[in-house]
């Protein structure tokens, strides 16, 4: 399906979330939700009152915590929807593995480790959709998120054979907002929250943050601040065509 994007985004501009998860689901049959974290949970949280059907994914490095794995299955539980776990490719990360050992990222930075264990697996995923939603906010990261909008094309994941077009409806909520929602709805969230993690990967990657630092603090905790994106969203404020 083709839209004006222009067009569309100058319609969901400062909209609340419902208003554009609805329009997306309109939009779009074939449409995702990634879910990683609270935030994803809370638009799962809509969806599932809008449409029932909605295709729900996760990425699963191998490296994440417990409380992540019995996360996954509590939303799965709760909102009675398959969620598909999608995983590095073997061959590919035993290579990787066995020439640079399991924390090679602490000397040689995060890219590699990341774009083995989730951009490719996303990348193929999203090979099978027309549209993907995501829980981006653009509070955040003031290095990397402040100049996205409600919907784009994405300049990651289009190839020539699909356009694929990415909805942030919760762009412009702030972390209480997210927090407030989840209370208010009783949505799932990560029992790591409850251990003063904020922003949540994988566990070598991961640590609970101080008082008053930013959230994405205790993501790469060990590298500059402007490095603290995986791969998946890394060119999202490109312009687009």
């Amino acid at each position: 399906m083709t839209v004006n994007i222009e067009q569309l985004q100058a319609e969901l501009a400062s909209k609340n979330p419902r208003f554009i998860l609805k329009k997306a689901l309109s939009l779009f049959d074939n449409i995702a939700i990634s879910f990683s974290g609270a935030e994803d949970v809370a638009l799962i949280d809509m969806a599932v009152s809008i449409r029932k059907d909605i295709q729900v994914f996760t990425l699963d490095t191998g490296r994440l915590h417990p409380e992540t794995y019995r996360f996954i299955e509590k939303v799965r539980k709760h909102y009675q929807i398959q969620i598909d776990i999608l995983t590095p490719d073997r061959n590919v990360l035993d290579e990787f593995v066995k020439h640079k050992g399991l924390f090679s990222f602490y000397e040689d930075g995060h890219e590699e480790c990341c774009k083995i264990r989730k951009v490719e697996p996303l990348r193929r995923r999203l090979a099978t959709v027309d549209a993907w939603i995501t829980g981006q906010r653009r509070d955040q990261s003031v290095d990397t998120r402040q100049d996205i909008p409600e919907v784009q094309v994405d300049s990651v994941f289009s190839t020539a054979k699909n356009q694929l077009v990415k909805f942030n409806p919760l762009l412009n909520w702030k972390s209480a907002q997210v927090w407030d929602y989840i209370e208010a709805n009783q949505v799932p969230f990560n029992e790591l929250h409850n251990k003063g993690f904020i922003s949540i990967g994988c566990e070598p990657c991961t640590r609970a943050i101080l008082p008053n630092e930013h959230e994405r603090a205790g993501r790469w905790w060990w590298e500059e601040s402007t490095k603290k994106e995986c791969g998946l969203h890394v060119s999202d404020n490109k312009p687009t065509n």
